[in-house]
């Protein structure tokens, strides 16, 4: 009989020692419950009994004999507080940092994952089958979203949830975020080497490509290492065990993390399995164009993107030095946007510094010279650098360049990418090859036949960091001049001069939406439909684009009055769930009215006691103002699909 088999302490009568059977089976490191029913624990047991998923009729005769005097509540509210799941307060703590955050929303397919966790978890306390939930998905699908938002709610509805990651930089930042009273619950995948079977209600693991082949590392005990592999330690942890990978952002050979290794463990383990697959780009501007594009170039897979044009209001630019790369990285940052430089591998990271605690310039480009983000176990460094695990959060992390291990998992308004020489192509072979003698990751380097696919993935997870746009600095020419003949962009118009869809969109009055007299979003271009051409940055974009002023503060905080918001045709489909422009045809019997909502299909009980009704409600952002619940028969024409707030040029 081992701890998987125990229930929690149900309640602990005042007691000379202080200690429930469980609270001395901790404090002493005990690993195997049947040592508690030896005969040397018989008074412990007594003054504080142990029941197991055997004893149920033990377990209810106990306490039919105990809760008799009224005193329940009282009891109740003492299993509430267990020490040995996370506290009320430790929940809310959490739960109320991420839910403070309004771009944690979820939309469509992440919500039907959403959905499968949670079900999974309330099932999975009379279910002593573990569930693995597989979830695929390429950078800025929402993966790290979903995750945040289950932990949110998982905690607060008082399941014992924990978010686990392979990365030191991801795990620490997020951390730092919550506080300390919610660090407990952000873990590493090694984290769970000892840990009794279903502990843990609900297990995370975001990024599961970094999942490795066990949890033993160079610091680990000859007697203390384990041949059980990494993924079965988490999948044996867990009652649900949620994987969320990308497979194509494995970057290091001793990262096995993949669909087809997880499944064929959690099969082995005999865990039910269900798989799913975003396909939604939240990240570079929502352009799955742009990802599927690097992918394509790349040689990653082929994909109908073969040349970029530009569309979706991402920036993609290349520079003609590392200094114009820089200069341009520092004035995004510099007009409040996140932004950070990044560089493939391709240069030694020095294990010491500088007498003053200053890094190392160890990225040299002819007179270019600059540090990485520090290493992690560095010490004593000099004020106003942040240590390696917060680079991409602290501000003083502008001025190192950092690695893919370090800019993994996050994302920025714009990502600068030094390209080096570890990856070229060759024009005249029409091929990529990898250059070993050009990288400074001795791992990586160790590699072999996986060298090309590790290189190529790294730059993948480079370049893709972006939400508005990606600058890169290419150091072989060959490969510079690769990337363009892939690239179908006009040239930059005359200074001054307006070109609707490059750098100028038409913007339309709120109002205008209600009172124009038109069928379909042709009537926006006409000047005579009260529009005006007003100068943008971000673009070019679709000419499917255009912009609304918005109005009022019902969508606030996340859209202001007075914002340009940007809008693209709708283009049908479901639109639950989506910010959306749209005209009232009725409303409450005057003239049409022009809004901007979130749109919602709802199940609404009829008034005559003849069941449920489909309704469609528009919902605003900001609590104080109310939701419009459409009646039957009223008409609202949908428009256009929010996508972002823009700066006007």
């Amino acid at each position: 009989m081992y701890l998987q088999d125990v229930h929690p302490a149900f309640y602990e009568p005042p007691s000379p020692v202080g200690l429930s059977a469980c609270s001395y089976l901790h404090n002493h490191h005990c690993d195997d419950g049947d040592v508690l029913f030896t005969g040397k624990f018989d008074g412990i047991l007594k003054q504080c009994p142990l029941f197991t998923a055997d004893h149920f009729e033990e377990l209810t005769s106990y306490l039919q004999k105990e809760l008799h005097r009224g005193d329940g509540l009282g009891i109740l509210r003492r299993v509430e507080e267990n020490r040995y799941r996370p506290s009320k307060k430790l929940m809310e703590h959490v739960e109320g940092v991420i839910r403070g955050k309004s771009e944690y929303v979820l939309l469509d397919e992440q919500l039907v994952v959403y959905d499968k966790v949670l079900a999974q978890a309330k099932k999975g306390f009379h279910d002593r089958r573990t569930s693995a939930i597989l979830v695929r998905g390429g950078p800025g699908t929402g993966k790290s979203i979903i995750a945040l938002n289950l932990m949110a709610d998982l905690l607060r509805d008082s399941y014992n949830a924990h978010y686990a990651t392979g990365s030191k930089a991801f795990t620490e930042t997020l951390r730092k975020v919550v506080g300390a009273r919610g660090a407990v619950q952000f873990k590493y995948f090694n984290s769970y080497t000892n840990v009794e079977a279903n502990t843990i209600d609900v297990l995370i693991c975001d990024e599961s490509h970094r999942i490795r082949e066990t949890s033993n590392n160079r610091y680990t005990p000859r007697e203390e290492r384990s041949g059980v592999p990494q993924v079965e330690e988490l999948l044996n942890a867990g009652k649900v065990v949620v994987f969320l990978i990308d497979e194509k952002q494995g970057v290091r050979p001793d990262e096995i993390g993949s669909v087809e290794t997880i499944r064929t463990h959690a099969e082995r383990l005999g865990c039910d399995i269900s798989e799913y697959q975003l396909e939604t780009q939240f990240r570079c501007a929502g352009s799955e164009a742009f990802v599927s594009w690097i992918n394509n170039t790349l040689g990653i897979e082929q994909t109908p993107n073969i040349l970029w044009r530009g569309h979706e209001g991402f920036e993609f630019r290349i520079f003609d030095s590392p200094e114009a790369l820089e200069e341009q990285i520092r004035q995004k940052a510099g007009a409040g946007h996140s932004a950070r430089l990044t560089a493939g591998f391709c240069w030694e990271w020095s294990t010491d510094l500088n007498a003053d605690g200053t890094l190392k310039l160890d990225v040299e480009i002819g007179g270019f010279k600059r540090p990485w983000n520090a290493r992690h176990d560095a010490t004593h460094l000099a004020r106003g650098i942040p240590k390696a695990q917060l680079w991409a959060y602290e501000p003083g992390g502008l001025n190192q360049i950092g690695c893919v291990y370090t800019a993994q998992g996050f994302e920025f308004d714009y990502v600068g990418v030094i390209f080096g020489k570890d990856l070229i192509y060759d024009m005249d072979g029409q091929k990529w090859v990898g250059n070993k003698e050009e990288s400074g990751d001795p791992v990586v380097r160790r590699s072999r036949d996986r060298f090309m696919d590790l290189i190529k993935n790294t730059y993948r997870v480079l370049l893709s960091r972006g939400l508005k746009g990606c600058y890169v600095y290419f150091m072989d020419k060959d490969t510079e001049r690769f990337f363009k003949s892939r690239m179908e962009v006009a040239e930059d118009s005359p200074r001054g001069e307006l070109i609707p869809y490059k750098n100028a969109l038409p913007l339309l009055e709120l109002r205008a939406v209600a009172n124009a007299d038109f069928r379909s979003l042709d009537g926006l271009f006409r000047r005579e439909d009260c529009f005006e051409i007003v100068p943008v940055v971000g673009g070019p974009f679709a000419d499917d684009r255009f912009l609304v002023r918005a109005e009022g503060d019902s969508m606030e905080p996340l859209i202001k009055n007075g914002d340009l918001c940007l809008f693209r045709k709708d283009p049908g489909g479901s639109r639950n769930g989506k910010i959306v422009l749209c005209k009232w045809e009725q409303f409450a019997g005057d003239a049409p009215l022009g809004l901007i909502k979130k749109y919602k299909s709802a199940r609404t009980s009829s008034q005559d006691g003849a069941g449920e009704a489909k309704a469609i409600v528009l919902s605003s952002v900001n609590e104080a103002c109310d939701d419009i619940i459409l009646k039957e028969g009223d008409e609202v024409t949908v428009l256009g699909i929010f996508e972002r707030t823009i700066q006007r040029g």
